[in-house]
């Protein structure tokens, strides 16, 4: 199939596109390279793209493809609570703008990236599958949940949307993150020596590693489309939710020395829940997990030594919030996170056209 990946640049998209092309896909890209200070280790595999904002997308630019893969977004709760309405802005109403576009253009499957943690404030023990309450409780949670309904409303028998809720992700990345919690717990451990955790570690987070979370997309893409169309499905294992403690745990394993710190005065982080996988099991037989967080903990003390990662890195370069506070004030995007200058600026209809040949 012919595929516009949106973020394709960025943490999952980095390492999604260049599963896709092996799976024989033609790829095109759309990014404005908000975190292009972000490369670790080689960066990012470079295919046709467009440096065009995602709310600024034409139709014309969306004909010619049989499917859209949506993962551009602000991409987590410190960024969300950045500024709500941009937030709301960029990951409900342009998402939205996306995918009406890419119906009128004739585009057949809308694959769109959410998330568990519209499950959110769930609080008790119980696996929650898709049919679950959703109470998200922040900017970028609510946004997931918003684009999931404007998206139902655009179903049709010629356009297919599907909702890939994915598992708290984390993992090596040619956009490397390290304000996801595994990633971040490892980093803190290898520079410090401490793996502390400011909650009471309690709260239950299902995680999944991004090159798995990049099979399902796949898995989803190549799926029969009567079978995903109009599907929420929940991406992970049963067997990897796990309590916050014991994610740190597992960061204390893979940095032998280091010493676990569990916080008490904050209490418990509200946002706690634990989910069912097993439908995707059955939509999707071709997804096949094949990460553990106790064997990913290894995989990224073992990248962060082998690219020397800084505690400066750490703390600014590979965090996604840091890094746009530093972008704006750097006057490389405005204050609506537009880029001015650089890699993502605004290109001409002419540009926009040669990226794709």
């Amino acid at each position: 199939m012919r595929v516009l990946i949106t973020g394709h640049r960025g943490y999952i998209g980095s390492v999604l596109t260049p599963l896709f092309r092996r799976a024989g896909h033609e790829v095109v890209g759309l990014d404005t390279d908000l975190f292009a200070a972000a490369d670790f280790g080689p960066g990012p595999e470079r295919v046709p793209s467009l440096a065009v904002d995602v709310r600024d997308v034409t139709r014309e630019q969306l004909e010619g493809f049989h499917a859209v893969v949506h993962l551009a977004a602000l991409s987590n709760d410190p960024l969300g609570d950045l500024d709500p309405e941009l937030t709301y802005a960029i990951n409900r109403h342009a998402s939205a703008r996306l995918a009406r576009l890419a119906r009128d253009a004739g585009v057949s499957r809308f694959l769109y990236s959410s998330s568990c943690s519209i499950y959110g404030a769930a609080g008790a023990d119980d696996e929650l599958d898709e049919e679950a309450p959703l109470r998200p409780v922040t900017p970028y949670a609510i946004s997931k949940v918003q684009v999931e309904q404007d998206l139902a409303g655009l179903a049709d028998a010629d356009f297919s949307p599907v909702y890939l809720r994915n598992a708290t992700v984390y993992g090596v990345s040619p956009r490397l993150r390290t304000d996801l919690v595994l990633n971040n717990l490892v980093g803190w451990a290898l520079l410090t020596g401490r793996v502390r955790v400011l909650s009471d570690g309690t709260p239950w987070r299902p995680i999944c590693h991004v090159e798995d979370i990049a099979r399902a997309f796949l898995a989803a893409l190549e799926a029969p489309r009567e079978v995903v169309s109009g599907q929420a499905l929940n991406i992970g294992r049963a067997s990897e939710n796990y309590r916050v403690r014991e994610i740190a745990e597992f960061a204390g394993e893979a940095v032998p020395g280091c010493t676990i710190e569990i916080g008490s005065e904050s209490g418990p982080d509200p946002r706690s829940y634990r989910v069912d996988f097993s439908k995707v099991g059955r939509v999707l037989p071709a997804f096949r997990p094949q990460w553990t967080a106790r064997k990913g903990a290894v995989e990224l003390a073992e990248a962060y030594t082998r690219h020397g990662l800084t505690s400066a890195g750490f703390t600014s370069r590979y965090q996604r919030l840091p890094q746009l506070q530093s972008l704006r004030t750097a006057g490389g995007v405005d204050e609506t996170l537009r880029r001015t200058h650089g890699p993502g600026a605004p290109a001409s209809s002419e540009e926009a056209v040669d990226a794709l040949h």
